[in-house]
């Protein structure tokens, strides 16, 4: 019996000399193993996570601040890591203006992680830290950067811009403008890495690519005029919405665009747009009489007409068995080119059109880019929509429609493209709204590119003098700019309507560039539904010289006179 017992012992004894053993063994190891510790801590405190650069700045030509970005944070409570929760929830609830009880009972919760708050705004994820640098014990807080993109302007050139918001998979992501077309440069490239749950630290590893910055064409000033004036416009004229676009009919270079209505970018969320896409590129329309610049550039630069060619308007003309009159119904007799683009005939269009044969008729407005986009570095671009011979839907009477602008439709950018080439001696050049892209010392810059030369340079010459003619001799007057001379056409279009078209609305349009001999810009009014007059020559043509007044200013263009004699000496 006791010998039994003492063999019990004996195997107690060597067990527990085994597992003291053990014990050494493991205390020897971890005093001779200092990464021991940091790994377990590691292991607690670490986490993968996916790491976004900030996105990319915007800026004008300038350099003028459009779109940068600001932190804000979510709020969270890690429970278990919380040491002192009544600490924890008497500083939050001060700085965030919460229930102390609420925090408290989230401070003591046995979940894993308790939202508190998403976003707080960085000026008091700021405050948290400083109590927390000041001595609060504030363990198991975890305040997480949420990136957040502001535009300094508000609504400032926002549909340009467009904006920037989160997708389903958490990340930033920009939609419409060049918020949406540029995205992937903005962005930059995101990386996996580890982040460490340390009280208010996140620290990506590695460091993600940082988005470029992009520069735009847009001058700041020019867009705050326009935007200025197109509001002018809503109330003056009381019109439903409208476009007005600013361009450099030389390089294709955007300097400003803006449609009614619009919107803030940096208030999506709480007041999201109706349609965040943008008008100038996106929003289809029958062009009207601005269309008859064209018409004309195609029977000049064919040899159909001479600004002198003579024509006898009877206010009548029958094209493919429809017949067409002047907007007023009138007839106007004996009048040469200049006179049939002075009255804005509608008739003499046609008559035009027929002469020229619809072959070459559409194959100019091809080359013009009518019926394609432009491809301007803007999302959501529409292409405009031209019936051709042989398309089902095409008929004999559309040669006549479609040379005074109806029944063909157009984007406001792709109509000031294709006019362009007019200004610019023939050659129409690539519309674009970015200067150049930055990032760290690399730096690319769009170059100018031509797009098409659908008309010869002495046509482009002769048709802008015939248009500076007509403008001084009456039609659309009100369009003319003391010290500057302007060419240009108005444009009075009916809205198309289920069975036909509204005859009592409009859009009231017009397309000037100038100076003549020197064109720096080419500007598009276009005011849709304004209920003042339907009529362009009253409301467009006078909106277009009010604009062109404090445009030469900006653009620093001397007056006629002055330029032409700095440029003799």
């Amino acid at each position: 019996m006791l010998e039994t017992i003492f063999v019990r012992l004996r195997l107690i004894l060597i067990g527990l000399a085994i597992l003291a053993s053990l014990v050494v063994f493991q205390l020897l190891r971890i005093e001779y193993s200092p990464d021991y510790f940091r790994q377990l801590s590691e292991g607690i405190t670490q986490r993968p996570r996916e790491f976004s650069p900030a996105r990319g700045r915007i800026f004008d030509r300038n350099g003028e601040l459009l779109a940068t970005n600001d932190v804000q944070y979510e709020l969270g409570l890690s429970p278990s890591y919380v040491v002192r929760p009544k600490d924890v929830a008497e500083v939050l609830s001060d700085v965030l203006d919460k229930s102390s009880t609420d925090i408290l009972n989230a401070a003591e919760s046995d979940k894993p992680y308790v939202l508190v708050a998403r976003p707080v705004e960085g000026a008091l994820g700021n405050e948290i830290k400083a109590r927390a640098a000041a001595g609060a014990d504030l363990s198991g807080v975890n305040l997480d950067p949420i990136p957040h993109r502001v535009y300094p302007g508000g609504a400032l050139a926002a549909q340009i811009l467009g904006f920037v918001a989160y997708n389903k998979e958490g990340r930033q992501i920009g939609y419409f403008g060049v918020e949406g077309f540029y995205n992937d440069l903005l962005a930059g490239r995101s990386v996996k890495g580890v982040e460490k749950l340390v009280p208010f630290e996140v620290e990506p590893d590695p460091t993600p690519d940082q988005g470029a910055d992009l520069y735009l064409t847009l001058d700041r000033n020019i867009q705050y005029l326009v935007e200025v004036t197109m509001a002018d416009a809503i109330n003056s004229y009381g019109a439903q919405g409208g476009t007005i676009l600013v361009m450099d009919p030389r390089t294709g270079e955007i300097l400003g665009m803006s449609s009614w209505p619009t919107f803030d970018p940096n208030r999506y969320n709480d007041s999201p747009p109706g349609d965040p896409e943008n008008p100038a590129v996106s929003g289809q329309y029958e062009p009207g009489s601005t269309f008859k610049i064209l018409t004309m550039a195609i029977a000049l630069d064919a040899g159909q007409a001479t600004p002198q060619t003579p024509f006898v308007d009877s206010g009548y003309i029958e094209v493919g068995g429809v017949g067409i009159r002047n907007w007023d119904n009138g007839a106007w007799g004996p009048v040469d080119m200049v006179g049939c683009m002075q009255h804005s005939l509608n008739v003499c269009m046609a008559w035009l059109a027929q002469a020229l044969g619809p072959t070459t008729f559409y194959n100019y407005l091809s080359a013009f880019g009518i019926g394609h986009t432009t491809n301007v570095d803007l999302a959501s671009e529409a292409g405009g929509r031209l019936k051709k011979p042989g398309d089902p839907d095409w008929f004999d009477s559309d040669l006549g429609t479609n040379s005074f602008g109806q029944g063909v439709a157009t984007t406001p950018l792709q109509l000031v493209a294709a006019i362009s080439a007019v200004a610019n001696k023939g050659a129409m050049m690539q519309p674009h709204i970015l200067m150049k892209v930055q990032r760290g010392d690399q730096i690319h810059v769009t170059q100018p590119q031509v797009m098409g030369r659908p008309i010869k340079p002495e046509t482009a010459a002769t048709l802008s003098e015939l248009l500076a003619l007509s403008l001084e001799r009456g039609e659309g007057d009100q369009a003319l700019v003391t010290g500057y001379r302007i060419a240009g056409k108005t444009g009075t279009a009916q809205i198309p309507v289920p069975g036909g078209y509204d005859p009592n609305q409009s859009i009231a349009s017009f397309v000037g560039w100038g100076p003549v001999d020197d064109p720096r810009f080419i500007v598009l009014v276009k005011l849709d539904r304004p209920t003042t007059s339907i009529w362009g020559s009253e409301t467009a043509a006078p909106l277009f010289a009010q604009l062109v007044k404090r445009l030469v200013v900006l653009m620093e263009i001397p007056p006629d006179n002055v330029r032409q004699s700095l440029q003799g000496q």
